[in-house]
């Protein structure tokens, strides 16, 4: 790895430090910054984000987030909802703790100025999606994250305390290790001290000092071929925690949405939300018939795992390509109305869906695994806390529920700023941090080898660690993932660092990350399938 030496240029400090720009980061920052606004101490904010602030997973979040807001509900049954998706992996006091705060979280959403669609009666217009028991989904239209996002952003990009740094992508975390001093994923003294991160566009690596380090940096999916998630979904933050020793679970976790739009030219896949299902779409194969009752009582509305597993199985059963989703018997007025992104989208390519059945393919779309996290969102290394979906918080268990993920971010992030804002005075600034040496690097002329490295690595973890998966392509996988790793670690250490080197050597984290907990998890359970065990 490129060890970094004295011989340097430029070092900041910032006593709060967000990587990532969704909504687990953007609350948090916004947070921290009025908190410290309201009691006139300066403190400052830094927010990185590797493009623009507007790009991460919460934009592309279409169906909604998940609370108890009418009084028919329960939070009792928003918990079993989850407890049954999870399938005995959940934390029980994490999601009673996630499901009791929701409401709070969502009122304050919407007095940053965040809009749920209502009805004709001025009430939530809400939705119910695969798992879920009864109506507790708010959403906008069916471009939820987008106009959360918007209300965030509009929030803190003009707030005194917060500091945005778009084109700026984080390296490595940068604990003792850089000191010279040995730690281990065991070391109980672990210390974040900021980031080393590349400046896009002056291509200079600086060293980020930082109180306070929130990773909140979102999936996984490019490293699949076909994913729901947008191009940086990288598994960046993931990656630099396991790097440093952090600890890592539940990778073997990974949900596939059951149905994104086949147009195979799109990257990323284009979501079609579960809400559509939720309103009355039905799944059918090439002959018409609606399959899922073979499958599950609960048919097109089971649980994502066992809708991807369906359409799985019976896309290998006639040797197709995709399924449809029928949408046809849906007044087109609601089609228009709830779902006009979708609609638009697939006008584009030649599809009404008032008349013509949509072809929808599975595709990866949340890791349930990640970072391990407490309640407090804090990880095993001191001053480091993470968020959203580079967590595991225990509140997903082996299958996160429909709009559950929005929510978690929200509310880990509110328990983060809670622990870290009474944290920050007894933290100081670490000396001594040397600076980033790239001698005896050169700026690769064989991008070929980088690009070419990907694609293999995403067609190994699609191939054989996809939706079902076998001992015997569990061994493949991860004997050629080990062959990627040294070719490319070989090309890491002889490069001038760029993005795309820099994403390579994360998503090859990743791969070996979700690889490892497949093989070692011996049951059928919740996402993971392997045909070769005979437990559930």
């Amino acid at each position: 790895m490129n060890q970094p030496s004295k011989n340097s240029s430029i070092q900041h400090q910032t006593d709060f430090l967000i990587v990532g720009s969704g909504i687990a980061g953007l609350s948090y920052a916004y947070k921290v910054a009025e908190h410290f606004f309201n009691i006139k101490k300066q403190v400052k904010i830094t927010i990185i984000t590797k493009v623009d602030e507007d790009e991460s997973n919460t934009k592309y979040a279409q169906g909604g987030i998940a609370a108890v807001i009418k009084n028919s509900d329960s939070f009792e049954s928003h918990i079993k909802d989850t407890l049954v998706a999870g399938d005995g992996f959940c934390n029980e006091k994490v999601v009673r703790t996630v499901v009791e705060e929701a409401p709070e979280r969502i009122q304050e959403l919407i007095e940053w100025g965040t809009n749920f669609d209502k009805n004709e009666f001025g009430e939530f217009d809400l939705a119910k999606e695969g798992g879920h028991s009864d109506y507790r989904i708010l959403h906008h239209k069916d471009l939820t994250g987008n106009e959360i996002e918007r209300a965030l952003i509009k929030k803190v990009e003009n707030h005194p305390y917060i500091t945005i740094l778009n084109h700026h992508f984080a390296i490595d975390i940068i604990t003792q290790h850089h000191l010279g001093i040995k730690v281990t994923r065991q070391s109980p003294d672990k210390k974040c001290f900021g980031v080393y991160v590349f400046d896009r566009k002056t291509n200079k690596i600086e060293v980020l000092l930082s109180k306070i380090t929130l990773l909140a940096t979102g999936g996984i999916g490019q490293a699949y071929k076909s994913t729901t998630n947008p191009t940086v979904a990288t598994g960046d933050g993931i990656a630099m925690a396991y790097r440093a020793k952090a600890l890592i679970e539940n990778m073997e976790f990974v949900q596939f949405h059951p149905t994104s739009l086949y147009n195979p030219s799109d990257n990323p896949a284009f979501l079609i939300s579960e809400a559509v299902r939720g309103a009355g779409g039905i799944l059918r194969n090439h002959f018409g018939e609606a399959f899922m009752i073979h499958y599950d009582a609960r048919k097109d509305l089971a649980p994502r795992d066992v809708v991807a597993r369906s359409i799985d199985a019976e896309m290998k059963k006639y040797g197709k390509k995709h399924v449809f989703l029928d949408t046809t018997h849906i007044e087109k007025e609601k089609l228009t109305s709830h779902f006009p992104t979708i609609y638009n989208k697939c006008l584009s390519i030649g599809i009404d869906i008032s008349k013509k059945m949509i072809p929808v393919v599975p595709a990866a779309h949340y890791v349930c695994g990640g970072i391990k996290v407490d309640l407090n969102s804090k990880t095993s290394i001191h001053n480091l806390y993470a968020s959203g979906e580079c967590t595991s918080t225990g509140l997903h268990g082996a299958n996160r529920l429909a709009s559950n993920s929005l929510l978690e971010a929200l509310v880990f992030s509110h328990r983060a700023f809670l622990c870290s804002i009474n944290e920050i005075d007894s933290i100081e600034f670490q000396t001594g941090i040397p600076f980033w040496n790239d001698e005896g690097t050169t700026i690769p002329n064989e991008e070929i080898l980088v690009s070419q490295t990907k694609t293999e690595l995403q067609t190994i973890l699609s191939d054989y660690v996809g939706i079902v998966r076998s001992d015997e392509r569990l061994g493949r996988a991860l004997s050629r993932l080990k062959l990627i790793y040294e070719e490319s670690e070989e090309l890491y250490k002889k490069s001038t660092i760029s993005v795309a080197i820099c994403e390579l050597r994360n998503l090859r984290s990743i791969a070996y990350l979700i690889t490892k907990a497949a093989i070692e998890q011996t049951s059928n359970v919740g996402l993971h399938y392997n045909i070769n065990n005979t437990s559930k």
